[in-house]
């Protein structure tokens, strides 16, 4: 099977599909200015967009990498958020780092890895 890339530019590809998995690039929010609930929905949403483009959904989510600017300030809020959003009983592998990010403004960033159907 080919790999396959969609909304590629020359940095980098936000979907890759490779052997029946499906990576995602690190997706954020949409409004920097929004406080860590705001934009872990945003993010959420963004990757519920990509998912269903490629295919699949948040119940065939694998692993999930959790990239936060301030662990301390961010963890309970983005939980609060990450808890609602994902259907019981598929919680996927996950890691959860503090991070410097790449825009002073983003509060979280995710990275994800899902199954196809």
């Amino acid at each position: 099977m080919a790999i396959q890339r969609q909304l590629t530019n020359e940095r980098m590809s936000q979907i890759v599909v490779n052997n029946g998995t499906v990576y995602l690039a690190g997706q954020v929010g949409d409004d920097m200015d929004a406080g860590i609930e705001q934009q872990t929905r945003e993010t959420l949403a963004n990757i519920e967009r990509l998912l269903d483009l490629a295919g699949t959904d948040k119940s065939r989510l694998l692993s999930v990498t959790i990239y936060l600017k301030d662990i301390d300030a961010h963890f309970e809020g983005m939980n609060a958020v990450w808890d609602k959003w994902l259907p019981k009983g598929v919680a996927p592998a996950r890691a959860t780092v503090e991070s410097k990010l790449c825009e002073p403004k983003i509060l979280v960033e995710l990275s994800v890895v899902a199954a196809l159907p």
